[in-house]
């Protein structure tokens, strides 16, 4: 391969291989090698079909091209560092397997907008395939949450207990974070589903170019009105890694949980021998390592949004070598978050619900003392009244090792002669929970109707 630089005529002196390793992107870049190919195959058709090159240069260019993307996908393409990056990398070798036509290959184009374009086609192509991953977990947690919308477990606030809850209600509230993360990622599409090709440098060309047929082409539903903007543009990118942040943020929350839910002091869950791990010193443990993982690897791609803002954020216009630095944040993110959505969903349907361990929990606290104030309330004692009553009830109860349920009917009558029997049916957890039907609650009608609602959006 030909190791002349494509742009040197102007130089007199060349940098020595440590300073073109230092500049060279390809080690990186070459992520998107079938994205460039796919590029130029668009633009040497447009460039036939706008006369500014002929049929025949255009046919040995095409062939050229899809010779090299065949040879790329058998793994037969070698790049170097002395051709700084893809775009140069390919037309290197298309130039060495088709000789000096090859030059017209790069006519009314720059590599501003054609890394531009490679860029947007990599994430655009990557992005339907997260949206199904997070599908295919959203529609896991709508089939465990359907067989637990009666399983019972201590809702948290402060992670002290708070109300007795549905755990399928839990595992919705999730299905609800990952709603908004598709919807997200979606609405990503629309900013990264615009062609900067044909932007040029950055002033745009004055051939004759069609870049509407360039968009057509690759499948863009936009074209970039500004070629300024074309070229500088990452807010798609900036977006992308900030979907993808807050993705993982909601699952190293789970993930946290889990940790939790699956240890000796909560024993509420049981993961799989397939996504845990042992000791190399003590035989007993059981540890839930991929969640851990996930969690751990939410800071990774955190550090790529923030590394990317700070690239852009003191960049004039138009482009920069600065830009280099936006996709190997994006590369590793998504290397990251696909394979971390594989796994928690393979966590996830393999879980086992320990449900009475969970009720249990609920038992033997005072998460249901908003039950008894609710209570009171509708018996005439004024909300506030009854709260104080029963904070003074729940402080003797921690002093003398009684639950609410367990106390008298003639302790309760003593507190108010409107109590009747009926309040230790108000007490037990599954009444707490099932009473509490307003929109969107625990109540198990609610959480039906939560489940049924997903179903309907994810066409199950």
């Amino acid at each position: 391969m030909s190791t002349e630089k494509l742009w040197g005529g102007r130089f007199s002196q060349q940098a020595d291989s440590w300073v073109d390793e230092f500049g060279a992107s390809i080690s990186f870049d070459q992520q998107m090698a079938d994205e460039d190919i796919t590029g130029s195959l668009a633009h040497v058709k447009m460039l036939e079909k706008t006369r500014i090159l002929n049929h025949d240069d255009v046919s040995k260019i095409v062939a050229g091209l899809v010779g090299i993307q065949e040879d790329l996908h058998q793994g037969k393409i070698h790049f170097t560092v002395e051709n700084e990056d893809i775009h140069m990398n390919i037309e290197s070798i298309l130039t060495d397997r088709i000789g000096s036509v090859a030059g017209k290959l790069h006519t009314g184009r720059s590599r501003n907008d054609q890394v531009a374009t490679d860029f947007h086609l990599y994430v655009k192509n990557r992005l339907p395939k997260i949206i199904e991953e997070i599908k295919t977990i959203q529609t896991t947690l709508v089939k465990l949450a359907s067989e637990n919308v009666e399983t019972i477990m201590p809702g948290y606030t402060h992670l002290q207990h708070a109300q007795p809850i549905s755990y399928g209600h839990y595992l919705m509230a999730y299905y609800s974070m990952l709603k908004r993360d598709v919807e997200r990622f979606e609405f990503n599409q629309k900013h990264t589903d615009i062609s900067p090709l044909g932007a040029a440098a950055l002033a745009g060309t004055t051939f004759p170019i069609d870049r509407q047929f360039t968009a057509d082409e690759l499948g863009f539903s936009e074209v970039y009105g500004n070629s300024l903007d074309a070229v500088s543009d990452r807010d798609f990118a900036l977006e992308f890694l900030s979907n993808a942040s807050i993705l993982m943020l909601h699952l190293s929350r789970f993930c946290e949980e889990l940790s939790m839910w699956v240890s000796y002091e909560f024993n509420y869950l049981e993961l799989s021998d397939k996504y845990t791990t042992g000791s190399s010193i003590m035989p007993q443990k059981k540890n839930p390592d991929m969640a851990e993982l996930i969690r751990g690897k939410s800071g990774r791609v955190f550090g790529h949004l923030f590394g990317l803002l700070s690239t852009m954020k003191s960049l004039p216009l138009a482009y920069n070598k600065d830009l280099q630095e936006d996709k190997e944040g994006v590369f590793d993110t998504v290397k990251t978050i696909l394979p971390a959505l594989r796994v928690f969903n393979g966590m996830l349907s393999t879980v086992k619900v320990k449900k009475d361990n969970m009720y249990k929990a609920t038992t033997h606290d005072f998460s249901n003392a908003t039950e008894l104030a609710d209570y009171l309330a509708t018996k005439g004692i004024p909300f506030r009244q009854a709260h104080g009553i029963v904070g003074e009830l729940v402080l003797k109860g921690i002093q003398s090792g009684q639950n609410l349920q367990d106390i008298s009917m003639a302790d309760f009558k003593k507190i108010s002669p409107l109590i009747e029997e009926d309040v230790y049916d108000v007490l037990k957890p599954e009444v707490a929970v099932e009473r509490r039907n307003s929109y969107g609650g625990t109540g198990f009608k609610q959480v039906h109707e939560q489940i049924k609602k997903a179903q309907e959006e994810l066409g199950l």
